[in-house]
């Protein structure tokens, strides 16, 4: 508020000379409000009220995040996600613990954060892989939104005195079911434990299918569940990132604190620590397996998620100074301490179960659905006040789900909005469209045969096709736009060029690498089952058309380009290699990409 008396009159002519300034950034507004009136003079206080900023374009300019720690939360909450909690402490189990641990590791260091500290310095990806990665997400997330209506299906079940998968007489179970506690033999494969037979028979309803041509109709439980999750998924992205970055604070945070509760009291349980003590063990000829080394380095795929173009879309919301090494080295850091931290709360409670129920870890270690909605629900039903301890858990589950499934959302919406500018006035009613879409391909996933379709999703949608994505967009960057000259970018980012090591795995260690990786993919492809239902080879045809459908976008886009550039085969070539920012260097026959000096440098 003003010191000394302003008329309404020297108001007005404030107003008239801030609008009419040649030297003012933009156009301004300027709001009187009335404080009191004194002795025959008004007193008052201004504010000067910006309108959106505009580019010399006229595009307004792209939105930012509210505060940094938003962006890390929201980076942090999608490279923590179920695969953490279900996958990786049982590679580490299954092979030589830790042995998985070294080799992913070593992977992390050559791979895993040089291409994190990569993504996070790109503002927009090449249009092709850009449209590999966004398939990639929206197939994705056709089948993970699934498993959090799971999870909250788990969640409302747990309301209750008695958790419904603790016996065997219930509606839904089957001759086969057989408790733990009261039959040592387990291990036979015509057994099932209430947990097993609660999560096929009552959640899925996977009896009332002979297979995936055989799906029925959408179950209203796990329907009403989805529905909730899209809800929850719209209205935390429909304004953006100042929406996400603000739920984040819940869905980023809680699980550490459901973790560290978790292992509180899964170490005081008989057991615990032989169970600690094996996800531990080291066997160093398990080093000299291949399979380790490939596992470990598709668990760093996607566990970092650097495939499915999320960096990319929240690093572009960020400043143009942004410290994108001190970003990459802070998630890196944290997502690979939370694996093995979660390693310990999942092996004190299947040490736990192999104690009570007299039984070879190995008989109840598992990874996946089986480890998450099967194990550790029957271990928590054995515990005092078991009804807390499942709704802590499965709250958990649903917040891990929640924000990675916001991050792999956030990468279709951001990418399809710049590329289609006209969509950036629409973004509520677009994001409307994408969730809903989403939801209507889900409603296959909950079927009685679901669980089908969720597996041939599962180990197609996201498999060679991510690492193949990652690959082109690696030599798209490294090799045709140059090391040379996106250090130099990064040097006006951060105020320094990154040093010889990060420059040396761009351009060498990661490309060789996610090559090797692509080739052992296709050498190694198993093709997909659910026990021991095989699936018909018109689905595994259909699963491989999911596959190949996001690997062509980059074949067809660069044939498009060529199709529609001017002049002969070597000019159109030319443009489509060089930078539109070179274009004119190309127009007097200049360009980098025809030299060996750009190929060689560093």
């Amino acid at each position: 508020s003003s010191d000394w008396p302003l008329t309404a009159e020297v108001m007005s002519s404030l107003a008239a000379s801030e609008k009419s300034s040649p030297n003012a950034m933009g156009p301004k507004e300027v709001e009187l409000i009335l404080v009191k009136e004194q002795n025959g003079v008004q007193f008052t206080s201004t504010t000067l009220v910006a309108p959106a900023q505009t580019n010399p374009s006229g595009e307004e300019e792209r939105e930012t995040w509210g505060k940094k720690i938003d962006f890390l939360l929201s980076v942090i909450g999608f490279a923590v996600d179920l695969a953490n909690v279900w996958r990786f402490p049982y590679l580490c189990y299954k092979n030589g613990g830790g042995e998985e641990k070294k080799a992913k590791g070593c992977l992390c260091l050559i791979y895993g954060v040089p291409w994190i500290y990569f993504v996070m310095s790109i503002i927009l990806s090449p249009a092709g892989v850009g449209f590999t990665v966004i398939l990639i997400s929206l197939y994705v997330g056709f089948y993970y939104n699934v498993i959090i209506s799971w999870a909250l299906f788990y969640l409302f079940s747990s309301f209750t005195r008695e958790l419904p998968w603790v016996h065997c007489n219930n509606t839904w179970n089957s001759p086969n079911c057989s408790d733990w506690a009261d039959n040592s033999s387990i291990g036979d494969i015509y057994k099932a434990t209430p947990a097993q037979e609660y999560f096929e028979r009552a959640v899925l309803h996977i009896q009332d299918s002979n297979g995936i041509g055989d799906l029925g109709r959408p179950r209203w439980q796990l329907t009403s569940c989805l529905a909730v999750v899209i809800i929850l998924l719209y209205f935390s992205l429909w304004k953006g990132v100042k929406t996400s970055g603000k739920v984040v604070w819940i869905t980023a945070t809680m699980p550490y604190v459901v973790l560290t509760v978790l292992l509180l009291r899964g170490v005081t349980l008989p057991g615990a620590i032989d169970g600690i003590k094996a996800y531990l063990s080291v066997d160093f000829l398990r080093l000299c397996d291949a399979k380790v080394w490939i596992e470990a380095a598709t668990q760093i795929c996607f566990s970092l998620g650097v495939g499915f173009g999320v960096l990319i879309a929240f690093s572009s919301y960020n400043k143009f100074s942004n410290n994108c090494y001190r970003d990459a080295i802070i998630t890196s850091s944290i997502n690979s301490l939370t694996s093995f931290f979660s390693g310990f709360v999942v092996f004190s409670f299947l040490g736990y179960m192999s104690h009570k129920h007299n039984v070879a870890l190995d008989k109840v270690a598992r990874d996946g659905a089986g480890l998450v909605f099967v194990i550790y629900p029957e271990a928590i039903a054995t515990l005092p006040g078991s009804s807390v301890w499942a709704v802590i858990f499965f709250i958990m589950l649903l917040t891990l789900g929640l924000d990675s499934a916001m991050g792999g959302m956030e990468s279709v919406i951001t990418g399809l909005i710049d590329e289609f500018k006209f969509l950036h006035k629409h973004r509520e009613l677009f994001t409307l469209f994408i969730v809903v879409s989403t939801f209507l391909i889900s409603l296959f996933c909950v079927t009685n045969g679901g669980m089908y379709v969720f597996t041939l999703l599962d180990h197609f949608a996201a498999g060679t096709s991510i690492l193949f994505g990652v690959l082109i967009e690696a030599i798209g960057i490294a090799w045709f736009y140059g090391v040379d000259r996106f250090s130099d970018d990064i040097k006006e980012m951060i105020g320094h060029r990154p040093g010889r090591y990060w420059r040396l795995c761009w351009k060498f260690v990661s490309p060789c690498f996610l090559l090797f990786m692509v080739v052992v993919s296709f050498a190694t492809f198993n093709p997909p089952n659910y026990g021991s239902y095989m699936f018909p080879q018109w689905a595994n045809l259909l699963g491989w058309c999911l596959a190949m459908s996001s690997m062509t976008m980059v074949p067809l886009y660069a044939i498009y380009k060529l199709c529609t550039l001017p002049g002969r085969f070597c000019d159109r070539l030319a443009y489509a290699i060089t930078p539109e920012t070179e274009h004119h260097l190309v127009d007097n026959g200049e360009v980098r990409q025809f030299t060996l000096h750009h190929w060689l440098v560093v």
